[in-house]
């Protein structure tokens, strides 16, 4: 699946639209084309502050437009510059709920010249669906965005 997948990000990235237009197209064809992400979002360092700002994004509307740095996942991503995979969300003390639906998330920070700044954020409804696999496309996914900003 993220073989086929991976072409089109490329695709997307190449098109002759906004950057964010690019990065709305590619949380569409993912939420979309696999079946376990059902939200898929970018959070971005906002500015100077120690917090995330939320960026395109495909799926339910979310009130977490501003996320701290080390609140919930995504914060805790901002500073430890790791990727974080949460096979079970609600056995995670800081985790912020966007859904009571959401049963688990992955967030993969993305670099711009060695900074971290900002991340790709993958909610699921379905328990422990994620891989290597995912991992490492959506390395490749923030590899191809970074390109553009």
């Amino acid at each position: 699946m993220f073989s086929s997948l991976r072409p089109q990000v490329s695709s997307i990235i190449d098109s002759n639209t906004t950057k964010e237009a690019k990065m709305q197209a590619i949380c569409e064809l993912l939420k979309e084309k696999v079946p376990h992400y059902d939200w898929v979002g970018f959070y971005f360092k906002n500015g100077d502050k120690r917090e995330l700002k939320l960026g395109p994004y495909a799926g339910e509307p979310t009130d977490h437009t501003i996320i701290p740095f080390g609140k919930g996942i995504c914060g805790q991503v901002a500073e430890s510059n790791e990727n974080f995979v949460v096979p079970d969300v609600q056995a995670q003390d800081n985790y912020i709920a966007c859904s009571i639906t959401v049963k688990s998330e992955i967030v993969i920070p993305m670099f711009v010249n060695g900074e971290n700044i900002g991340q790709i954020d993958i909610d699921s409804n379905t328990p422990d669906p994620f891989t290597k696999a995912d991992e490492a496309f959506l390395e490749f996914v923030n590899f191809e965005v970074a390109k553009i900003l």
